[in-house]
């Protein structure tokens, strides 16, 4: 029988002992840019030797923390090409947040999960990496929220970057009460309740059932503080069933997919009516509009994103055809360029975090102009869709 009482050890209120069936449970609630919490998880891990550490993270985080040469391995075009550039930038986002943070208060974000890990291999006990993999998380969660609803968290990430409030370690004390965590997590629901699902809820349940799995009776879990009231609750109910529903990305409905193609069959459909009922100079001045259109505004965003030229011309030439297909965007053609012609060095990955914080900063680095020639050339073709688009069908119908 599963008993999650809340029981803090001698003034350790952040941690948290759980019983499951035979076996017993440290649950650990951290703040990702604590030192306290850094402490306290190497103090813990080494007192109570369990027989397996459970941790926070996925395969790819663990290699990031672990692994100081991690961006000679980034493969930028194989991003591109399988369409995760945003995936990327949007991750980028978060961990400049948290390293900011971080650095106010001299540690690294996931430092704990760090800790946990070293003080595990130091005693020679088993770890568990427990959280699913990232790119997964995101991507169900870009695909859960809505149009508008994207604009407004890109805005509150961006935003979070030049935000200059410091943090003390007595707010992080408090931020890690129950009361505050259940307020933040609450408020975030209202605003953002698809995202809140799957970057709270959806995790609460793979944690929970990836702890319960792992070897051993007596375990140690780390995990954000945010999870742990989640996590507590979750320990009385069976939701193994769950997990490889939630551990996948949702595929395109048949209905967006219907609508990705409707608008280049209008804009084929409409040329090609004009070009019968007009004549073939119609229909070629007609086309002349929607390529001049389409290539103006993107070329126009990779000028503004300091783009090579030869980017430039590339978002100029691609956008007219892109436009008419879902499979690939002007955006994804442009910063594919712009990578085989002006990658980021190593020192541009290193110090990505602390350049996003400066508005200088994003045209100085080179990877942080790929995501600018990336959104601008996009945008300059979505803009150009609808004017060519309103224009074409103004005179098919006229």
């Amino acid at each position: 029988m599963t008993n999650p009482e809340a029981s803090p050890t001698e003034a350790q209120v952040d941690v948290h002992t759980i019983t499951h069936e035979e076996k017993t449970i440290l649950l650990i609630g951290t703040a990702h840019i604590s030192q306290e919490s850094v402490d306290l998880v190497e103090e813990v891990i080494s007192r109570e030797k369990p027989d397996c550490v459970c941790i926070e993270l996925d395969e790819k985080r663990y290699q990031a923390l672990t692994q100081k040469k991690k961006w000679q391995s980034l493969d930028l075009k194989q991003i591109i090409k399988d369409k995760q550039l945003s995936t990327l930038m949007i991750n980028l986002l978060m961990a400049s947040y948290q390293k900011k943070l971080g650095n106010q208060l001299g540690v690294t974000p996931g430092a704990e999960l760090l800790k946990a890990a070293e003080t595990a291999k130091a005693h020679d006990i088993p770890i568990a990496l427990c959280d699913r993999d990232v790119r997964i998380t995101l991507r169900r969660a870009w695909k859960s929220t809505g149009f508008f609803k994207k604009g407004y968290l890109l805005v509150t990430l961006f935003s979070s970057l030049f935000d200059s409030t410091e943090i003390s370690e007595e707010k992080l004390a408090e931020m890690k009460q129950k009361d505050v965590l259940s307020d933040l997590m609450d408020e975030m629901g209202e605003a953002l309740p698809d995202v809140k699902r799957v970057l709270i809820d959806e995790r609460d349940i793979y944690l929970s059932e990836k702890i319960k799995a792992a070897e051993g009776k007596r375990l140690v879990a780390v995990v954000g503080a945010g999870h742990v009231k989640g996590i507590k609750k979750l320990f009385n109910e069976d939701h193994s069933s769950e997990l490889e529903a939630i551990n996948t990305i949702p595929p395109i409905s048949k209905i967006w997919k219907l609508l990705g193609w409707s608008i280049p069959l209008l804009i084929i459909g409409s040329l090609v009516t004009i070009g019968v009922q007009k004549g073939i100079t119609d229909a070629g001045a007609n086309l002349l509009y929607w390529i001049m259109a389409n290539g103006i505004p993107s070329a126009i965003g990779g000028i503004l994103a300091f783009a090579n030229p030869l980017t430039v011309i590339g978002a100029f030439a691609a956008a007219p055809v892109t436009s008419l297909t879902p499979v690939i965007g002007a955006g994804y053609v442009a910063a594919f360029i712009q990578v085989m012609r002006t990658p980021p060095v190593v020192r541009e990955f290193e110090t990505v975090g602390e350049d996003m914080g400066t508005i200088k900063g994003w045209w100085k680095n080179k990877l942080l102009r790929l995501f600018l020639v990336f959104l601008f050339t996009g945008f300059g073709s979505s803009i150009g869709t609808y004017v060519g688009g309103y224009e074409i069908i103004k005179n098919l119908i006229s």
